[in-house]
C-alpha cells in the first residue's frame, strides 16, 4: 500500500514538473517569436471596432466574388481560389470578427447577424453589388441566408463542400446537449490557453500541427500559423460553433432560390470501395432522417461537382481550386448572357 501511494505520489510530481517545464517553455518560446506579418489586406471600420478584407482583381461591371470561410479558417486559406480568378474578375475575402486580424468583440453569431455584418463591411470597404457567394463549409449555410436577406444582389452561389443543415443526423454529428459536443467546445478553449502560453506555436515548431493548407504556398502557410501565437482565433471559433446548430436550422427556412445559378463541390475520397461503402450509409440516414433539400436542388439552374480531396484540400490544392475556378468563370458568362 505504501509502495502505491509512493508511486502515485512521484508520478504526480513528475507530471506537474513536466507539465511546468513545458509551459515555461512556450512562454519563453513566445517571448522570442517575430513579430507577426502584417494583415494580407486592410482594416475597415465597422464603427468600433475593425474588420480584415482582402481583395483582389480589378472592380468592373462584372459580379464580385465574396468568399465566406469555414468555421476559425483564415483568408489566407483561399489563396489559390483568388489567384485563379482575380483575372477574370474581382475578389473579395474577409475574416470574421475575432479571426486572424479582425476585432474580437462581444457580438451576435447567429447568421442574419453575419450576413448584415458582411453585407455592411462590403459597403464599407468600397465594394457595390452585384454579388456571386462563394461558401465553404458552414459558410455555405451563411451564403444562404446572405442571399435570402439580398436577393437582388446576388447572381449566383457557390457552395464548396457546405455543411448541409442536415449535417448532424446524415453524419451523425453530436447533438447541441451531448457531452461530446461539449467535450469539443472544450478542446478549443484548451487550445485557446496553449496558444496564449505560446505552447501551441513551441510544439507546431518542433512536431508540426494539422492546422495548414495542402497545397499552399509557404508563405500562406507561415501566414496561417502566425494567428495562433495567441489565442484569439480559437476563442472566436469556438464561439461561431456555439451558434451551430442556429446557423443550420436557420439556413434552412429559404428551400427556393428559383432560377439562380447554383453550384455545389464536393469532397470525395480516390477509396471507391470505401466511398460507395460510406455513401450508403449516409444515404440510408437521409431517407430516414433528412428534410431538407440537397443545394444543387435549391435551384433550377444548380449542378453538383465531385473533386477528390479533403474538406480543405478541394480549395487549398491548386489543381482542385483550377476546377472550382472554371466552373465560377463558366457561371460568370452564363450570367453575362
Amino acid at each position: 500500500m505504501k509502495s502505491l501511494k509512493k508511486i502515485l505520489k512521484w508520478t504526480g510530481i513528475s507530471f506537474m514538473s513536466l507539465l511546468l517545464l513545458i509551459t515555461i517553455s512556450g512562454l519563453v518560446y513566445r517571448l522570442l517569436m517575430p513579430e507577426p506579418l502584417q494583415p494580407l489586406g486592410k482594416m475597415v471600420d465597422m464603427g468600433n471596432y475593425q474588420l480584415h478584407i482582402v481583395s483582389a482583381g480589378e472592380k468592373s461591371n462584372k459580379p464580385t466574388l465574396v468568399i465566406e470561410s469555414g468555421g476559425g479558417l483564415t483568408t489566407e486559406f483561399y489563396h489559390w481560389l483568388s489567384e485563379g480568378l482575380k483575372d477574370s474578375m474581382r475578389v473579395v475575402r474577409y475574416d470574421r470578427i475575432g479571426i486572424n486580424h479582425s476585432d474580437e468583440i462581444t457580438a451576435p453569431r447567429d447568421p442574419e447577424t453575419v450576413a448584415r455584418r458582411l453585407h455592411t463591411l462590403l459597403r464599407n470597404a468600397g465594394e457595390s453589388p452585384p454579388y456571386v457567394m462563394m461558401g465553404h463549409s458552414t459558410g455555405g449555410p451563411q451564403i444562404r441566408v446572405f442571399t435570402e436577406l439580398f436577393p437582388n444582389e446576388v447572381k449566383a452561389m457557390f457552395f464548396v463542400d457546405a455543411t448541409h443543415p442536415d449535417h448532424v443526423v446524415r453524419y451523425n454529428a453530436p447533438k447541441k446537449n451531448s457531452f461530446k459536443y461539449k467535450g469539443y467546445l472544450a478542446t478549443i478553449e484548451l487550445q485557446a490557453i496553449l496558444c496564449d502560453l505560446g505552447v501551441f506555436s513551441l510544439f507546431d515548431t518542433l512536431f508540426g500541427t494539422p492546422y495548414f493548407g495542402e497545397g499552399l504556398p509557404d508563405e500562406m502557410n507561415q501566414r496561417i500559423k502566425e494567428q495562433f501565437q495567441i489565442g484569439k482565433t480559437f476563442r472566436a471559433y469556438k464561439k461561431e460553433t456555439e451558434c451551430y446548430y442556429t446557423t443550420l436550422e436557420r439556413s434552412a427556412k429559404m428551400e427556393n432560390f428559383g432560377t439562380l445559378p447554383i453550384r455545389t463541390f464536393h469532397a470525395i475520397s480516390p477509396d471507391t470501395e470505401w466511398r460507395r461503402e460510406y455513401d450508403k450509409k449516409v444515404h440510408e440516414r437521409i431517407k430516414l432522417y433528412g428534410k431538407h433539400k440537397e443545394y444543387a436542388e435549391l435551384s433550377t439552374n444548380g449542378k453538383s461537382i465531385e473533386i477528390f480531396g479533403n474538406h480543405i484540400s478541394i480549395f487549398t490544392k491548386k489543381e482542385n481550386a483550377a476546377i472550382i475556378c472554371k466552373e465560377v468563370i463558366q457561371v460568370l458568362k452564363e450570367i453575362a448572357h
